[in-house]
């Protein structure tokens, strides 16, 4: 072969050689090695970066009007019992939601001062609806009158007002009296934590995250008196 065709064979091997190696370059950036394209639905079905595993849902926080929120599909959430059968959500379907309003910094602003709570508090026309749908999401066939429409992180810990994640039908606690009304222990480990948080004897973040994974041990987790 002449040594000008020679030369122009190496040319087009060279090219061909840096298109495949540009080609691989490109596939190796895209695909499962990739960034991740998803993210984590929020109740209102938009995608949103998924949460740190552990963390709790960021609710919208207080609203100047509320509207009734869409509860899980009947039937697909299961009440948890501790061993001495007091009630716990379905993780799955009320994981719990924080109100991005508290904040360490903003503590004395918001649930440490007097009549915070009452200001963002849901009404019951909003919340009664949501109540009797919810009820069907856990199967609770029990007198609404007896169960509690739970803020799992309760407002006064900096619990999103109005997010179903925060939200769930609470059956009565053991030794209720049919007829009675709510029944909820948990009512009072709530106002401790709150008192423990105003006083810097415990973590916003870490008390959040103990009511809303099991109440019956949130004190003890912290080394707080029950």
């Amino acid at each position: 072969m002449p040594i000008s065709a020679r030369s122009h064979s190496a040319r087009w091997a060279a090219v061909a050689a840096v298109t495949v190696l540009a080609t691989t370059v490109a596939g190796c950036s895209s695909g499962k090695g990739g960034a991740d394209p998803k993210g984590a639905a929020s109740p209102s079905g938009s995608v949103s970066a998924s949460a740190p595993s552990g963390s709790i849902p960021v609710g919208p926080g207080p609203q100047s009007a509320y509207t009734v929120q869409q509860q899980p599909a009947p039937g697909s959430c299961h009440v948890h019992y501790t061993a001495d059968k007091q009630p716990l959500p379905d993780p799955k379907c009320t994981p719990g939601a924080t109100n991005p309003k508290v904040t360490p910094q903003t503590l004395k602003t918001t649930i440490c001062q007097s009549g915070y709570t009452k200001g963002i508090r849901p009404p019951v026309s909003i919340t009664g609806r949501e109540k009797t749908a919810n009820a069907k999401s856990y199967g609770y066939t029990g007198p609404l009158h007896d169960a509690e429409y739970d803020h799992l992180i309760s407002l006064q810990l900096g619990g999103d007002p109005n997010d179903p994640r925060n939200l769930w039908v609470e059956p009565p606690s053991p030794g209720h009296k049919p007829g009675a009304g709510p029944n909820n222990p948990k009512d009072g480990v709530e106002n401790k934590l709150k008192a423990a948080i105003c006083s810097g004897k415990a973590d916003l973040a870490k008390a959040q995250q103990a009511i809303a994974h099991d109440w019956t041990t949130a004190l003890s987790s912290l080394g707080l008196k029950e």
